[in-house]
């Protein structure tokens, strides 16, 4: 049995250390801010996580860029060359152009590798959404499962894979379409927090609302208590925008409500950042479905 590397992209949100503790080869998207264009390495070595969310709260703005098929392909033949076969696990297909960035790359290098197994899946998830789905998979790698048994997995999880999150600043939803001018001025004059996740075809959907800060936080607890499967065994992964506070304030309430003993805290990274915003906070777990 030929052994693979699974591969994805930075918008997994994960730590460098749990990247590499799993073996993952990340690529990463980039971001273009001010006058320098940065790419989103998982270790923040081109723009640290604190450095970017202070940069917005100074009022700049950023646009980012998928994962490009010149990218794939280089490091999508590195590994073949090895002699492993790939599992490539991307971003939501929804919100990038990166799954399909990485399809064209493995038809492109099937030709020239055709004895090798390039497989791609499109998670339709995101930040640690995505990342929670890696670690299963991963887990599923260690277990000797081949790169097909893996793929399997991997579909068949991914719609149950929840995420839940909020904002605490509309504006940042509204400059990407995501509400309306309107709803955001009287959503701020009212802190009115919304409610979100990411449905079964991979889009940010508004799901309720909730009455300050606080309140859309147990909000995000509730929505787990409502659907998690066995919560207080699994592995739950939070994500924040650069407010730790509120991210170990929610993992203290989903340990309280569940007895849940791992749990994993990270930014969400300044791509996905750039469209949710600094207070981002979001939710993630295994759930009978979205």
């Amino acid at each position: 049995m030929r052994e693979f590397t699974i591969m994805t992209d930075s918008c997994c949100d994960m730590t460098a250390a749990m990247a590499e503790e799993l073996e993952l080869s990340v690529l990463p998207l980039s971001l273009h801010m001010g006058e320098a264009v940065y790419r989103n390495w998982l270790d923040g070595r081109d723009i640290a996580f604190p450095e970017f969310y202070s940069r917005v709260r100074g009022g700049q703005d950023a646009t980012t860029a998928a994962v490009s098929v010149g990218d794939f392909e280089t490091e999508m033949r590195r590994v073949l060359s090895s002699g492993r076969d790939i599992l490539c696990i991307s971003f939501s297909s929804a919100l990038s152009a990166t799954y399909q960035s990485a399809s064209i790359a493995a038809e492109d290098l099937r030709p020239e590798f055709p004895e090798a197994r390039i497989c791609v899946v499109d998670s339709l998830c995101a930040s640690l959404g995505q990342g929670l789905l890696l670690w299963l998979c991963a887990q599923e790698q260690k277990k000797g499962r081949t790169v097909e048994e893996v793929r399997d997995f991997a579909e068949k999880t991914k719609g149950k894979v929840c995420h839940w999150f909020t904002v605490d600043d509309l504006n940042h939803l509204k400059r990407g379409g995501r509400i309306s001018a309107a709803t955001a001025l009287f959503g701020t004059m009212l802190s009115i927090k919304p409610v979100m996740h990411v449905d079964g075809g991979g889009h940010l959907t508004p799901v309720g609302k909730a009455r300050g800060r606080r309140a859309s936080l147990l909000a995000l607890v509730d929505e787990m208590e409502k659907t998690a499967i066995a919560p207080g065994e699994q592995t739950v992964f939070i994500s924040h925008g650069d407010c730790l506070a509120d991210a170990e304030f929610m993992a203290e309430e989903v340990r309280r409500r569940f007895g849940t003993k791992d749990i994993h805290i990270n930014y969400v990274g300044p791509v996905i950042g750039s469209h949710s915003g600094p207070g981002t906070m979001a939710l993630f777990f295994l759930g009978t479905a979205r």
